[in-house]
């Protein structure tokens, strides 16, 4: 066994209630108090970000919990700067924990004269001091590939099956998971599999970029209560178009497991007035006030298993046992009791 510090947290701007949440956690776990370092993370008048720490960190296991949602930009350069801020005050390993990593999404030349910029990011992470990602959900797995530095990529899908097996408890025979296209099957088939239940598929083309033509179901969803399964929702037009198709092609109701709500434009709206019963995501992205407040929007905490995956990483032990529904079972007891 490596001999460390305590594992120390410090956090960004980006979404300061959920590092509060997985100190909390965090304190819980190891029965005494953990709390964010001290530290003020702020603008000059330019809005250039300045970062100050206030407490000692010479030898210490740091994790910087940061997502990179919007402002994408802003939000990546905190991170960046308090890795730095952290190397220069000889911290002795640099963690930072991404629940969502922006830029994901540009994983790829789509057009010829377009960026990786998804590379371009983890170039830059990788050079700012930082030795080990621990994120949720990322756009595509290969994406891991891009980092020099090692990556742990956690998922929604074993939190997501504990919550359909605690609110579709008895019915889960009439329960059919979606995928909102092909590209996503995968991610549906794990869901599908975890809560024993049958796999559909939403088949999109789109006659040019942003605008969708036609929507096809590959499968049987009469009678069903769909569950349409996705990393991201943005701007919910897809989501919200999926699930109507999904309801002329006979489903009872339909509800939405999406690990990162990004909501942005009117999305919120759109979602409020669309034929979804529920949709739920997870706290990766600080919700605003608008999701919070909308009557059909349920938020998953991620604070138990980050928490988790944060001291197996300092300890040294395995963080793919938090790819098991069982592992997160007794983890999450307190939200979904025993099932």
């Amino acid at each position: 066994m490596i001999d460390r510090t305590e594992p120390k947290l410090i956090s960004g701007n980006a979404n300061i209630p959920l590092a509060k949440a997985i100190a909390r956690r965090m304190s819980l776990h190891r029965g005494m108090s953990v709390g964010l370092v001290d530290a003020r993370v702020e603008r000059f008048n330019d809005q250039e970000v300045f970062v100050e720490v206030y407490e000692n960190v010479r030898g210490e296991d740091m994790f910087i919990i940061q997502s990179t949602s919007n402002p994408a930009n802003d939000n990546l350069m905190e991170l960046l700067i308090i890795a730095d801020a952290l190397k220069r005050s000889s911290a002795s390993r640099i963690t930072a924990v991404i629940p969502y990593f922006g830029y994901a999404r540009q994983d790829r030349r789509t057009k010829a004269r377009t960026p990786i910029s998804a590379k371009l990011v983890a170039n830059m992470i990788a050079q700012s001091g930082i030795e080990r990602i621990l994120t949720l959900d990322l756009h595509a797995a290969q994406i891991q590939g891009f980092f020099d530095i090692p990556v742990d990529n956690l998922y929604a899908a074993p939190v997501f099956a504990l919550d359909v097996l605690h609110h579709f408890k008895g019915r889960l025979n009439d329960v059919t998971v979606v995928s909102p296209d092909v590209g996503g099957v995968a991610r549906a088939r794990e869901l599908a599999k975890r809560i024993g239940c049958a796999l559909a598929i939403v088949d999109k083309r789109r006659e040019k970029p942003g605008e969708i033509a036609e929507m096809t179901v590959i499968g049987d969803v009469s009678g069903k209560s769909c569950i349409i399964v996705d990393d991201i929702c943005d701007t919910a037009g897809t989501l919200c178009k999926a699930a109507e198709v999904l309801v002329e092609a006979g489903a009872t109701e339909v509800h939405s497991y999406i690990t990162h709500g990004v909501l942005s434009g009117p999305a919120v709206e759109r979602i409020t007035n669309s034929v979804m019963k529920s949709l739920v995501i997870t706290d990766s992205i600080a919700p605003t006030e608008a999701v919070k407040s909308a009557h059909n929007i349920r938020i998953v905490p991620t604070a138990p298993m980050f928490a988790q995956g944060i001291l197996n990483t300092w300890k040294g032990t395995s963080v793919s046992s938090l790819f098991d529904t069982e592992t997160l079972t007794p983890i999450y007891e307190g939200l979904y009791g025993e099932l």
